[in-house]
Protein backbone atom coordinates (compact mmCIF):
# COMPACT_ATOMS: atom_id res chain seq x y z
CA UNK A 1 0.00 0.00 0.00
CA UNK A 2 2.99 2.37 0.54
CA UNK A 3 4.45 1.67 -2.48
CA UNK A 4 1.40 2.59 -4.27
CA UNK A 5 1.17 5.85 -2.35
CA UNK A 6 4.64 6.53 -3.03
CA UNK A 7 3.88 5.67 -7.10
CA UNK A 8 1.01 7.98 -7.04
CA UNK A 9 2.82 10.85 -5.33
CA UNK A 10 5.85 10.53 -7.63
CA UNK A 11 3.16 10.67 -10.57
CA UNK A 12 1.62 13.44 -9.75
CA UNK A 13 4.53 15.24 -9.11
CA UNK A 14 5.96 14.42 -12.06
CA UNK A 15 2.68 15.64 -14.13
CA UNK A 16 2.80 18.72 -12.06
CA UNK A 17 6.18 19.70 -12.79
CA UNK A 18 5.57 18.59 -16.69
CA UNK A 19 2.70 21.01 -16.51
CA UNK A 20 4.67 23.81 -15.24
CA UNK A 21 7.74 23.22 -17.92
CA UNK A 22 5.08 24.01 -20.11
CA UNK A 23 4.47 27.27 -19.75
CA UNK A 24 6.85 29.45 -21.08
CA UNK A 25 8.16 32.05 -18.66
CA UNK A 26 7.73 35.36 -19.88
CA UNK A 27 9.37 38.61 -18.27
CA UNK A 28 7.44 41.39 -16.84
CA UNK A 29 8.92 45.07 -15.64
CA UNK A 30 6.77 47.34 -13.56
CA UNK A 31 7.21 50.78 -12.03
CA UNK A 32 5.51 50.44 -8.70
CA UNK A 33 8.14 49.00 -6.42
CA UNK A 34 7.83 50.15 -2.57
CA UNK A 35 3.76 50.99 -3.33
CA UNK A 36 2.09 47.72 -1.13
CA UNK A 37 -1.21 48.26 -2.35
CA UNK A 38 -0.32 48.67 -6.14
CA UNK A 39 2.14 45.86 -5.68
CA UNK A 40 -0.74 43.66 -4.24
CA UNK A 41 -3.01 44.44 -7.88
CA UNK A 42 0.02 43.96 -10.05
CA UNK A 43 0.45 40.33 -8.54
CA UNK A 44 -3.06 39.34 -8.57
CA UNK A 45 -3.14 40.12 -11.99
CA UNK A 46 -0.12 37.94 -12.69
CA UNK A 47 -1.42 34.98 -10.48
CA UNK A 48 -4.49 34.99 -12.26
CA UNK A 49 -3.41 34.98 -15.49
CA UNK A 50 -0.81 32.41 -14.65
CA UNK A 51 -3.20 30.00 -13.48
CA UNK A 52 -5.84 30.57 -15.96
CA UNK A 53 -4.10 29.06 -19.08
CA UNK A 54 -1.31 26.57 -19.51
CA UNK A 55 0.93 28.28 -22.33
CA UNK A 56 3.20 31.05 -20.21
CA UNK A 57 4.31 32.15 -17.30
CA UNK A 58 4.41 35.49 -16.38
CA UNK A 59 6.96 36.27 -13.88
CA UNK A 60 7.10 39.93 -12.20
CA UNK A 61 10.08 41.92 -11.42
CA UNK A 62 9.31 45.50 -9.97
CA UNK A 63 11.63 48.52 -9.53
CA UNK A 64 11.50 52.12 -7.78
CA UNK A 65 9.31 54.69 -10.12
CA UNK A 66 12.56 57.01 -10.21
CA UNK A 67 15.08 54.56 -10.99
CA UNK A 68 12.61 52.76 -13.21
CA UNK A 69 12.94 54.48 -16.80
CA UNK A 70 17.00 54.41 -16.52
CA UNK A 71 16.38 51.06 -15.50
CA UNK A 72 14.87 49.86 -18.86
CA UNK A 73 17.24 52.49 -20.95
CA UNK A 74 20.29 50.60 -19.65
CA UNK A 75 18.44 46.90 -19.91
CA UNK A 76 17.66 47.74 -23.93
CA UNK A 77 21.44 48.72 -24.40
CA UNK A 78 22.30 45.66 -22.68
CA UNK A 79 20.01 44.03 -25.10
CA UNK A 80 18.07 41.96 -21.57
CA UNK A 81 14.69 43.60 -21.64
CA UNK A 82 12.15 41.32 -20.49
CA UNK A 83 8.79 40.89 -22.75
CA UNK A 84 6.21 43.29 -20.88
CA UNK A 85 7.29 46.37 -19.98
CA UNK A 86 5.33 49.22 -17.95
CA UNK A 87 6.03 52.58 -19.84
CA UNK A 88 4.76 56.39 -19.23
CA UNK A 89 2.72 57.13 -21.62
CA UNK A 90 4.24 60.66 -22.99
CA UNK A 91 7.69 58.47 -23.02
CA UNK A 92 6.14 55.58 -24.84
CA UNK A 93 7.13 57.43 -28.31
CA UNK A 94 10.55 57.76 -27.62
CA UNK A 95 10.97 53.90 -26.88
CA UNK A 96 8.98 52.76 -29.77
CA UNK A 97 11.22 55.20 -32.04
CA UNK A 98 14.34 54.17 -30.19
CA UNK A 99 13.67 49.97 -31.19
CA UNK A 100 12.63 49.42 -27.35
CA UNK A 101 9.32 48.33 -27.85
CA UNK A 102 6.60 46.87 -30.85
CA UNK A 103 3.37 47.25 -31.64
CA UNK A 104 0.82 45.28 -29.70
CA UNK A 105 -1.13 42.64 -31.38
CA UNK A 106 -4.58 42.44 -29.53
CA UNK A 107 -8.10 42.39 -30.36
CA UNK A 108 -9.40 46.01 -31.18
CA UNK A 109 -12.95 45.20 -29.04
CA UNK A 110 -10.97 45.04 -26.39
CA UNK A 111 -10.07 48.64 -26.03
CA UNK A 112 -13.41 50.38 -27.31
CA UNK A 113 -14.96 52.90 -24.73
CA UNK A 114 -11.28 53.25 -23.31
CA UNK A 115 -10.53 56.62 -22.20
CA UNK A 116 -7.88 58.11 -25.14
CA UNK A 117 -5.55 59.29 -22.92
CA UNK A 118 -5.02 55.77 -21.76
CA UNK A 119 -4.01 54.29 -25.42
CA UNK A 120 -0.94 54.99 -26.29
CA UNK A 121 0.14 55.25 -30.42
CA UNK A 122 2.91 55.99 -32.80
CA UNK A 123 3.56 56.22 -36.06
CA UNK A 124 -0.46 54.99 -36.44
CA UNK A 125 -0.26 51.87 -34.59
CA UNK A 126 -1.13 50.71 -30.74
CA UNK A 127 2.08 50.21 -28.40
CA UNK A 128 1.01 50.57 -25.19
CA UNK A 129 -2.70 50.58 -23.56
CA UNK A 130 -3.10 51.80 -19.66
CA UNK A 131 -5.15 50.40 -16.68
CA UNK A 132 -5.98 53.95 -15.75
CA UNK A 133 -5.72 58.00 -16.00
CA UNK A 134 -4.84 60.75 -14.12
CA UNK A 135 -6.60 63.95 -14.32
CA UNK A 136 -6.07 67.44 -12.95
CA UNK A 137 -8.56 69.73 -11.51
CA UNK A 138 -8.95 72.85 -9.31
CA UNK A 139 -9.72 72.40 -5.72
CA UNK A 140 -12.03 74.96 -4.40
CA UNK A 141 -14.15 75.42 -1.28
CA UNK A 142 -18.73 75.36 -2.17
CA UNK A 143 -18.58 77.99 0.61
CA UNK A 144 -15.75 80.01 -0.58
CA UNK A 145 -17.19 80.44 -3.93
CA UNK A 146 -20.77 81.21 -2.22
CA UNK A 147 -19.14 83.55 -0.06
CA UNK A 148 -17.74 85.50 -2.90
CA UNK A 149 -20.58 85.40 -5.46
CA UNK A 150 -18.29 83.21 -7.70
CA UNK A 151 -20.46 81.57 -10.08
CA UNK A 152 -19.42 77.66 -9.89
CA UNK A 153 -17.81 76.17 -13.33
CA UNK A 154 -18.98 72.89 -15.07
CA UNK A 155 -17.49 71.40 -17.58
CA UNK A 156 -20.03 72.97 -20.32
CA UNK A 157 -19.20 76.61 -18.81
CA UNK A 158 -16.12 76.68 -17.26
CA UNK A 159 -14.61 79.95 -15.91
CA UNK A 160 -13.33 82.10 -18.56
CA UNK A 161 -9.84 83.74 -17.40
CA UNK A 162 -10.76 86.84 -16.26
CA UNK A 163 -13.21 84.83 -14.11
CA UNK A 164 -10.48 82.63 -12.94
CA UNK A 165 -8.63 85.68 -12.09
CA UNK A 166 -11.64 86.94 -10.30
CA UNK A 167 -11.46 84.73 -7.92
CA UNK A 168 -7.98 84.39 -6.87
CA UNK A 169 -8.36 88.45 -6.47
CA UNK A 170 -11.30 87.81 -4.16
CA UNK A 171 -9.56 84.72 -2.23
CA UNK A 172 -6.38 87.34 -1.93
CA UNK A 173 -8.60 89.74 -0.88
CA UNK A 174 -9.94 87.53 2.20
CA UNK A 175 -7.34 87.73 4.14
CA UNK A 176 -7.75 84.33 5.17
CA UNK A 177 -5.28 82.28 2.93
CA UNK A 178 -1.37 82.56 2.54
CA UNK A 179 -1.61 82.43 -1.28
CA UNK A 180 -4.81 82.24 -3.60
CA UNK A 181 -3.44 79.20 -5.26
CA UNK A 182 -1.36 76.04 -5.23
CA UNK A 183 -0.10 75.13 -8.06
CA UNK A 184 2.47 72.54 -6.96
CA UNK A 185 5.98 74.24 -7.45
CA UNK A 186 7.59 72.17 -5.16
CA UNK A 187 7.24 69.38 -7.22
CA UNK A 188 9.62 68.68 -10.38
CA UNK A 189 9.87 66.66 -13.43
CA UNK A 190 7.08 65.74 -15.61
CA UNK A 191 4.34 67.88 -13.53
CA UNK A 192 5.78 70.87 -15.53
CA UNK A 193 4.24 69.91 -18.71
CA UNK A 194 1.21 67.40 -17.27
CA UNK A 195 0.13 70.26 -15.52
CA UNK A 196 1.30 73.21 -17.06
CA UNK A 197 1.45 72.52 -20.58
CA UNK A 198 -2.30 72.71 -20.96
CA UNK A 199 -2.54 76.27 -19.34
CA UNK A 200 0.08 77.28 -22.49
CA UNK A 201 -2.43 75.26 -25.28
CA UNK A 202 -5.30 76.97 -23.48
CA UNK A 203 -4.04 80.36 -24.42
CA UNK A 204 -3.32 78.73 -27.73
CA UNK A 205 0.78 77.75 -27.78
CA UNK A 206 2.32 74.47 -27.25
CA UNK A 207 5.60 73.03 -26.10
CA UNK A 208 5.79 72.11 -29.90
CA UNK A 209 4.05 72.36 -33.37
CA UNK A 210 2.31 68.98 -33.52
CA UNK A 211 1.45 69.53 -36.80
CA UNK A 212 4.97 68.85 -38.06
CA UNK A 213 6.84 68.04 -34.75
CA UNK A 214 9.86 69.26 -36.22
CA UNK A 215 9.69 72.99 -34.63
CA UNK A 216 8.42 74.56 -31.75
CA UNK A 217 8.77 78.10 -33.07
CA UNK A 218 5.88 80.40 -33.06
CA UNK A 219 4.01 77.87 -30.89
CA UNK A 220 6.53 78.11 -27.88
CA UNK A 221 7.20 81.79 -28.66
CA UNK A 222 4.53 83.44 -30.03
CA UNK A 223 2.33 85.59 -29.31
CA UNK A 224 -0.36 82.97 -27.56
CA UNK A 225 3.06 81.69 -25.50
CA UNK A 226 4.05 85.41 -24.59
CA UNK A 227 1.00 86.02 -23.30
CA UNK A 228 0.93 82.58 -21.07
CA UNK A 229 4.53 83.25 -20.16
CA UNK A 230 3.58 86.89 -18.86
CA UNK A 231 1.03 85.62 -17.19
CA UNK A 232 2.51 82.76 -15.33
CA UNK A 233 5.14 85.07 -14.07
CA UNK A 234 2.57 87.90 -12.76
CA UNK A 235 1.24 84.81 -10.60
CA UNK A 236 4.53 84.32 -8.94
CA UNK A 237 5.66 88.31 -9.12
CA UNK A 238 2.37 89.32 -7.73
CA UNK A 239 2.07 87.19 -4.89
CA UNK A 240 -1.26 84.94 -5.80
CA UNK A 241 0.92 81.87 -5.47
CA UNK A 242 4.33 80.44 -4.10
CA UNK A 243 7.00 79.71 -6.32
CA UNK A 244 9.41 77.15 -6.95
CA UNK A 245 10.86 77.36 -3.29
CA UNK A 246 7.40 75.77 -1.82
CA UNK A 247 7.76 73.65 1.07
CA UNK A 248 6.93 69.98 -0.33
CA UNK A 249 5.17 69.76 2.84
CA UNK A 250 2.76 72.66 2.27
CA UNK A 251 2.09 71.61 -1.62
CA UNK A 252 0.80 67.82 0.32
CA UNK A 253 -1.55 69.38 2.62
CA UNK A 254 -1.60 73.37 2.57
CA UNK A 255 -5.08 73.12 0.31
CA UNK A 256 -6.48 70.69 3.25
CA UNK A 257 -4.87 72.78 5.95
CA UNK A 258 -6.56 75.91 5.14
CA UNK A 259 -3.25 77.83 3.63
CA UNK A 260 -4.01 77.69 -0.15
CA UNK A 261 -8.02 78.96 -1.29
CA UNK A 262 -7.41 77.11 -4.13
CA UNK A 263 -4.95 74.04 -5.50
CA UNK A 264 -4.17 72.81 -9.04
CA UNK A 265 -4.01 69.48 -8.34
CA UNK A 266 -4.73 65.95 -9.32
CA UNK A 267 -7.14 62.85 -8.66
CA UNK A 268 -4.48 60.71 -6.41
CA UNK A 269 -4.48 63.35 -3.83
CA UNK A 270 -8.65 63.35 -4.38
CA UNK A 271 -9.95 61.21 -1.65
CA UNK A 272 -7.49 62.46 1.47
CA UNK A 273 -8.80 65.66 0.80
CA UNK A 274 -12.53 64.68 0.78
CA UNK A 275 -11.57 63.42 4.49
CA UNK A 276 -10.34 66.96 5.30
CA UNK A 277 -12.23 69.91 3.24
CA UNK A 278 -16.09 68.89 4.10
CA UNK A 279 -17.13 71.08 1.32
CA UNK A 280 -14.62 70.31 -1.38
CA UNK A 281 -15.54 70.79 -5.19
CA UNK A 282 -13.40 70.09 -8.14
CA UNK A 283 -13.43 72.39 -10.75
CA UNK A 284 -12.57 72.42 -14.65
CA UNK A 285 -9.41 74.15 -15.83
CA UNK A 286 -10.35 77.51 -16.81
CA UNK A 287 -10.49 78.43 -20.69
CA UNK A 288 -7.98 81.10 -21.40
CA UNK A 289 -9.01 81.39 -24.78
CA UNK A 290 -8.30 78.20 -27.11
CA UNK A 291 -10.23 75.91 -24.91
CA UNK A 292 -10.01 74.26 -21.73
CA UNK A 293 -7.29 71.52 -20.88
CA UNK A 294 -5.58 68.82 -18.50
CA UNK A 295 -3.20 66.69 -19.03
CA UNK A 296 -3.43 62.81 -20.03
CA UNK A 297 -1.39 59.51 -19.87
CA UNK A 298 -0.30 57.72 -17.69
CA UNK A 299 1.50 54.16 -17.09
CA UNK A 300 0.85 51.78 -20.05
CA UNK A 301 1.61 47.90 -20.77
CA UNK A 302 3.87 47.43 -23.93
CA UNK A 303 5.43 44.66 -25.33
CA UNK A 304 9.03 45.02 -26.04
CA UNK A 305 10.72 44.48 -29.79
CA UNK A 306 13.09 41.96 -28.29
CA UNK A 307 10.55 39.73 -26.82
CA UNK A 308 10.28 36.12 -28.08
CA UNK A 309 7.51 34.93 -27.06
CA UNK A 310 5.09 38.28 -28.33
CA UNK A 311 2.32 36.11 -28.66
CA UNK A 312 2.13 35.51 -24.40
CA UNK A 313 2.97 38.96 -23.69
CA UNK A 314 -0.24 40.30 -25.87
CA UNK A 315 -2.07 37.53 -24.08
CA UNK A 316 -1.28 38.68 -20.90
CA UNK A 317 -1.73 42.49 -21.31
CA UNK A 318 -5.29 41.58 -23.44
CA UNK A 319 -6.37 39.73 -19.73
CA UNK A 320 -5.36 42.65 -17.75
CA UNK A 321 -7.56 45.11 -19.51
CA UNK A 322 -10.58 43.54 -18.03
CA UNK A 323 -12.90 46.26 -15.69
CA UNK A 324 -12.34 43.73 -12.42
CA UNK A 325 -9.03 44.94 -12.40
CA UNK A 326 -9.20 48.75 -13.94
CA UNK A 327 -11.57 48.71 -10.97
CA UNK A 328 -9.20 47.24 -8.23
CA UNK A 329 -6.56 49.79 -9.54
CA UNK A 330 -8.92 52.84 -8.85
CA UNK A 331 -10.25 52.35 -5.50
CA UNK A 332 -6.82 50.61 -4.11
CA UNK A 333 -4.89 53.38 -5.26
CA UNK A 334 -7.44 56.52 -6.35
CA UNK A 335 -6.92 56.33 -9.86
CA UNK A 336 -9.52 56.78 -13.06
CA UNK A 337 -10.66 53.40 -14.50
CA UNK A 338 -10.00 53.71 -18.19
CA UNK A 339 -13.55 52.93 -19.28
CA UNK A 340 -17.05 53.40 -18.20
CA UNK A 341 -17.94 49.86 -17.24
CA UNK A 342 -14.82 49.96 -14.85
CA UNK A 343 -15.85 53.04 -12.94
CA UNK A 344 -19.54 52.21 -12.53
CA UNK A 345 -18.04 49.36 -10.20
CA UNK A 346 -15.55 51.77 -8.07
CA UNK A 347 -16.47 53.64 -4.89
CA UNK A 348 -15.70 57.19 -5.84
CA UNK A 349 -15.75 57.12 -10.03
CA UNK A 350 -19.14 55.34 -10.10
CA UNK A 351 -22.58 57.68 -11.35
CA UNK A 352 -22.85 59.93 -7.98
CA UNK A 353 -19.69 59.16 -6.89
CA UNK A 354 -17.09 61.78 -5.25
CA UNK A 355 -14.57 62.05 -7.99
CA UNK A 356 -16.92 61.20 -10.90
CA UNK A 357 -15.87 64.30 -12.06
CA UNK A 358 -12.35 63.51 -12.60
CA UNK A 359 -14.03 60.92 -15.50
CA UNK A 360 -15.71 63.32 -17.35
CA UNK A 361 -12.57 65.81 -16.87
CA UNK A 362 -10.67 62.98 -18.69
CA UNK A 363 -13.30 62.68 -21.27
CA UNK A 364 -13.53 66.20 -21.87
CA UNK A 365 -10.59 68.23 -21.50
CA UNK A 366 -7.36 65.78 -21.33
CA UNK A 367 -5.17 66.24 -24.51
CA UNK A 368 -1.68 63.46 -24.60
CA UNK A 369 1.23 65.15 -24.53
CA UNK A 370 3.25 65.89 -27.46
CA UNK A 371 3.15 62.71 -29.40
CA UNK A 372 6.92 62.38 -30.26
CA UNK A 373 10.39 60.76 -29.86
CA UNK A 374 11.14 64.27 -28.81
CA UNK A 375 9.46 64.76 -25.57
CA UNK A 376 11.86 63.43 -23.36
CA UNK A 377 14.12 66.53 -24.03
CA UNK A 378 11.46 69.00 -25.05
CA UNK A 379 9.55 68.20 -21.11
CA UNK A 380 13.01 68.96 -19.59
CA UNK A 381 13.06 72.14 -21.49
CA UNK A 382 9.90 73.51 -21.15
CA UNK A 383 10.19 72.37 -17.12
CA UNK A 384 13.52 74.69 -16.92
CA UNK A 385 12.12 77.41 -19.11
CA UNK A 386 9.10 77.74 -16.92
CA UNK A 387 10.99 77.37 -13.29
CA UNK A 388 13.12 80.67 -14.89
CA UNK A 389 10.05 82.40 -15.61
CA UNK A 390 8.63 81.93 -12.46
CA UNK A 391 11.88 83.27 -11.11
CA UNK A 392 11.56 86.41 -12.85
CA UNK A 393 13.37 85.84 -16.39
CA UNK A 394 12.75 87.86 -19.24
CA UNK A 395 9.99 85.88 -20.46
CA UNK A 396 10.63 86.17 -24.53
CA UNK A 397 13.95 85.29 -23.91
CA UNK A 398 13.35 82.04 -22.25
CA UNK A 399 11.07 80.78 -24.58
CA UNK A 400 13.35 81.88 -27.50
CA UNK A 401 15.89 80.02 -25.24
CA UNK A 402 13.67 77.43 -25.26
CA UNK A 403 12.27 76.44 -28.75
CA UNK A 404 16.45 76.69 -29.88
CA UNK A 405 17.13 73.99 -27.61
CA UNK A 406 14.63 71.99 -28.34
CA UNK A 407 15.29 72.55 -32.15
CA UNK A 408 18.21 71.44 -32.18
CA UNK A 409 17.37 68.32 -30.55
CA UNK A 410 15.31 67.64 -33.40
CA UNK A 411 18.05 68.52 -35.53
CA UNK A 412 20.48 66.00 -33.66
CA UNK A 413 18.34 63.09 -34.31
CA UNK A 414 17.26 63.38 -37.69
CA UNK A 415 13.74 64.25 -36.96
CA UNK A 416 13.04 61.43 -34.91
CA UNK A 417 11.44 60.23 -37.99
CA UNK A 418 8.71 62.96 -38.18
CA UNK A 419 8.50 63.66 -41.87
CA UNK A 420 8.34 67.62 -41.43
Amino acid sequence: MARKTLLLTTALGLGWAASAQAQTEIGMWYHGAGNEVESAIITRIVDDFNAGQSDWMVTLESFPQNSYNDSVVAGALAGNLPCILDVDGPVMPNWAWSGYMQPLAIDASLIEGYLPGTLGYWDGELYSVGLWDAAVALYARQSDLDAWGLRTPTLAEPWTQEEFMAALDAARADGRYEYALDLGMAWTGEWYPYAFSPFLQSFGGDIIDRETYTSADGVLNGDAALAFGEWWQMLFAEGYAPGTSQDPADRDSGFNEGKYAFAWNGNWAAVPTLGAVEDVVFLPAPDFGNGPTIGAGSWQFGVSATCETPEGANAFIAHALQDEYLAAFSDGIGLIPSTPGAAAMTENYAEGGPLEVFFGLSAEQALVRPVTPGYVVAAQVFEAALANIANGADVADELDAAVDAIEADIERNQGYGHDG
